[in-house]
């Protein structure tokens, strides 16, 4: 079975060694043909607290580590600039 990997935005990372990833993807409907998005939230194990708010990260499933913990931080794409995400996360507690 091949190894399972996603690439997703980080939405939170307040928790210790653990970041909240929403991953989208887009399906077609099966009648109407029309792509739409589908978005789900991970958990995600970040053993050097590294990744931080906006960033684009891969992810990989792995042995369950918590209750809600199933996938582990592989490595951070995209970093986002220290000061754009401070500002996101104000505006997203308005």
């Amino acid at each position: 079975m091949p190894i399972q990997e996603r690439v997703g935005k980080v939405i939170s990372d307040k928790m210790q060694k653990t970041i909240t990833v929403l991953v989208e993807r887009r399906v077609q409907h099966p009648r109407y043909k029309k792509y739409i998005r589908r978005r789900k939230k991970f958990h995600a194990h970040d053993e050097r607290e590294e990744a931080s708010i906006g960033d684009m990260v891969r992810i990989r499933k792995t042995r369950p580590l918590s209750k809600l913990k199933r996938w582990q931080l592989v490595e951070i794409i995209q970093r986002t600039p220290s000061g754009l995400a401070e500002v996101k996360e104000g505006a997203e507690a308005s």
